[in-house]
């Protein structure tokens, strides 16, 4: 690689630095996340979101559907896409606008990040992840959904991770679509639940949770899901 080219690929990875930075600082100081976690901000503001939504839905699906993209490539994580998606467009759209958009968005950020990157990304992180090369050269696409499905490293990270071991784009988007659908499809769920609930004006408490079936299936999902999770890890990620 001669200097020209080197100096180029500085150039455009500092523009995305200070593009994601420039995004983060905005969308702080516009959107309070406090506000967007609040049960009672969700609750006051219920009519207001669902109304627009009814009468502009594609118009709201596309908006939320590129906010997503946006959303992963500026590093956010994926739980309150889902909740907030869930929440308005129920479990089966919510699911399906959110898987679709963060695949694309985790794809472009594996790509952008690969691009400029890829050499303090493996510096950073192959000490950590060393033992996951063997199995991911064996069969990225089952190793790789296996991961994502199992969850518990954070989200960029597992958006990163394939870059240590080049992992093909196509086989990329193939993992994280399959291999997210599972627990994003239980976090859509539990937001519709939640929507369920304040359409009845009860207050979200313990025992709302124990006896509202729109909640406590998801959360049985969860459990089912970590269950599974471990015993993939027991089984193809031994250490």
């Amino acid at each position: 690689m001669n200097l020209k080219s080197i100096k180029f690929k500085l150039f455009l990875g500092i523009a995305y630095l200070a593009i994601l930075s420039i995004g983060l600082y905005f969308l702080f100081s516009i959107v309070d996340l406090k506000d967007l976690i609040s049960y009672e901000f969700i609750k006051s503001n219920k009519d207001i979101i669902l109304k627009y939504k009814k009468e502009n839905f594609t118009f709201l699906g596309i908006l939320f559907f590129i906010f997503c993209i946006i959303w992963v490539l500026l590093l956010g994580f994926a739980s309150p896409l889902l909740l907030f998606g869930g929440f308005v467009f129920g479990k089966w759209w919510g699911t399906s606008i959110v898987l679709i958009s963060t695949s694309i968005g985790a794809t472009l950020l594996y790509i952008l990040v690969g691009f400029f990157f890829r050499e303090s990304i493996k510096k950073g992180l192959a000490p950590k992840f060393s033992k996951l090369k063997e199995l991911f050269i064996k069969n990225d696409i089952f190793y790789f959904t296996s991961f994502r499905f199992i969850g518990g490293t954070p989200y960029v990270i597992q958006n990163l991770l394939p870059i240590l071991f080049d992992m093909p784009v196509k086989n990329y988007f193939i993992a994280t679509f399959i291999g997210s659908l599972p627990t994003m499809f239980v976090t859509a769920s539990l937001g519709s639940g939640i929507e369920s609930v304040i359409d009845k004006n009860i207050e979200l408490s313990f025992s709302t949770v124990l006896f509202s079936q729109e909640i406590y299936i998801p959360l049985i999902g969860f459990f089912l899901i970590l269950i599974i999770a471990f015993i993939i890890k027991k089984i193809y990620f031994k250490t």
